[in-house]
C-alpha cells in the first residue's frame, strides 16, 4: 500500500514514547508498504536525523516549525484565535503547503496521521485518513494545568477547553480513529460516542527483548525507574520515588540503591544521596538503556499522571524485569495485578510489594516470566504492525466501494 505518514516530530532519535512507537512502526511497515514520510522539526540539529528514516521510507521530508512555543506571536495567537497552543505552536505552513501539492500530483491508499494536532495541515481530501491518539491530550494538558500554582490556573483553563474542542472535532473528521488503550478507546466513546476507535498499541522494542530470562541475584536490589523527564508524568514519577518512597526503603530495605534513568535527569530536583543515582542517557544510544534493564532487579514506576499506554513497562516486561507500578501507571496494559505486575497506590504500598516480591524468589519468578511470554504475545512490533496493515486495508477498501 502507498501510505503517506504524518508526525509532529521526527521518529528519530527514539529519545520519547512517540518516536519509539512511529520508529518501530516504520521499520515494519517498510517491509510490506511504500511509505512517505512528513515530519516536523524544531531545528537544524533535529533535521538532520531525517537521513537515518530513509532506511525506511521511500521519500522523507522535514518541514520547520516554531522552535520555541514562549514567543509573542505563539502566545498571541493561542489567546486571541479559537486555536489552542497545542495546535497554534505545532501548525507549520511549509508542512501544510507541502502536503497540498503533494495530494495533487500523487495518489495515497491511507493517510496515517500520528497525533490530531497534525490534522490542521491536510487539506480536504477523498484519501481515507486513520487518525492515531497516542493518548487523550486534553487530558494531558488538563493534569498539567492542575499541577501549576492556584493562581495561576484560571489562565489556562480557556486553553483545555478549546484544546478538547478541537482534539474532538478531528476525531470526526477522521475516516477512523486508533487509539493506544482499551482505556483511551472508552475515554472517546464517553465524549463521541458516535466514533468507535480501533486499538493498536505500543509495544516493546524488539532490542529491549532478551533471548531467555536468566537467573538474577536479589540480595542487593537495584530498583530502577527509567524514562524522559521531559514529561511530567516522568518528572512527577521522579519526585515521589525520591521524597515519598525513598525513605521509606532505605529503612526497610538499607542494602536497595536506587537507580533513576533517561533523558534530561538534570530536570530531577535531589540533594545529594548516595541510596539514589542518577544516569543520563543519550537519546540515540539503546545499548546503555538494554544494560541497565537487565542489571537492576525491580522496575518501579509511581506514576500518576494519565496519557497512553508506558513503553518503560513494556521495555521491562521484554526484560524480564518485575514492575511495580501504580493502578493509574499499568492502565491500558493487559496486565493483571499479582500475575503480571504487582500494584501500588502509596509509598508504603510500594514499599510492601517491594518487600514482598524480594523475599518470595518463586513470586519474583512467576510474575517475570508472565509479564514476558505476555510481551512476547501481544506486545511486540511486529504483531502491532500487522494489525495496522489490516485497518488500513479496510478503510481503503471502504473508500473505494464508496467511490
Amino acid at each position: 500500500m502507498k501510505i503517506l505518514m504524518l508526525t509532529p516530530y521526527l521518529p528519530y532519535p527514539p529519545a520519547s514514547g512517540g518516536q519509539i512507537r512511529t520508529l518501530n512502526l516504520l521499520k515494519y511497515l517498510s517491509k510490506n508498504n511504500e511509505i512517505t514520510l512528513i515530519s516536523l522539526y524544531k531545528n537544524n540539529k533535529e533535521k538532520k536525523y531525517s537521513k537515518y528514516l530513509t532506511n525506511y521510507c521511500l521519500r522523507v521530508y522535514a518541514c520547520k516549525r516554531a522552535e520555541k512555543p514562549w514567543q509573542f506571536k505563539i502566545i498571541s495567537k493561542a489567546i486571541f484565535t479559537p486555536k489552542p497552543l497545542l495546535i497554534v505552536r505545532n501548525f507549520s505552513r511549509e508542512a501544510q503547503a507541502l502536503l497540498e501539492d503533494l495530494l495533487k500530483k500523487q495518489t495515497f491508499d491511507v493517510i496515517h496521521a500520528e497525533t490530531f494536532y497534525i490534522m490542521p495541515h491536510i487539506p480536504k481530501t477523498n484519501i481515507p485518513i486513520l487518525l492515531v491518539e497516542q493518548t487523550i491530550e486534553y487530558q494531558v494538558y488538563q493534569h498539567f494545568v492542575n499541577s501549576l500554582a492556584l493562581l495561576i490556573r484560571p489562565f489556562f483553563y480557556l486553553d483545555v477547553l478549546k484544546l478538547k474542542y478541537w482534539e474532538k472535532y478531528y476525531w470526526k473528521k477522521a475516516t477512523v480513529v486508533s487509539t493506544v488503550s482499551e482505556t483511551d478507546k472508552q475515554i472517546i466513546l464517553h465524549d463521541e460516542s458516535s466514533i468507535d476507535p480501533v486499538i493498536v498499541p505500543n509495544g516493546a522494542g524488539d532490542e529491549m527483548f532478551v533471548e531467555k530470562l536468566v537467573e538474577k541475584q536479589i540480595d542487593n536490589p537495584i530498583l530502577l525507574f527509567q524514562g524522559n523527564f521531559s514529561w511530567l508524568q516522568n518528572s512527577e514519577a521522579a519526585s515521589y520515588l525520591i521524597e515519598k518512597i525513598q525513605p521509606l526503603i532505605k529503612r526497610a530495605l538499607p542494602q536497595a540503591k536506587i537507580v533513576i534513568a533517561g533523558q534530561q535527569t538534570k530536570k530531577i530536583k535531589i540533594k545529594k544521596n548516595s541510596f539514589i543515582k542518577l544516569i543520563e542517557f543519550a537519546p540515540d544510544n539503546i545499548d546503555p538503556v538494554k544494560k541497565i534493564y537487565q542489571q537492576a532487579t525491580l522496575f518501579i514506576a509511581p506514576i500518576f499522571g494519565p496519557g497512553g499506554t508506558r513503553l518503560k513497562i513494556l521495555a521491562a516486561m521484554a526484560s524480564g524485569l518485575p514492575v511495580i507500578s501504580t493502578t493509574t501507571g499499568i492502565e491500558g496494559l493487559e496486565v493483571k495485578n499479582n500475575q503480571h505486575v504487582l500494584v501500588a497506590d502509596t509509598p508504603e504500598e510500594f514499599v510492601q510489594r517491594i518487600k514482598f516480591i524480594l523475599n518470595n524468589k518463586k513470586i519474583y519468578d512467576e510474575i517475570r516470566t508472565n509479564a514476558y511470554e505476555l510481551a512476547k504475545q501481544k506486545y511486540s512490533w511486529s504483531s502491532i504492525t500487522k494489525t495496522l496493515e489490516v485497518i488500513y486495508k479496510n478503510i481503503a477498501q471502504k473508500n473505494e466501494n464508496r467511490n
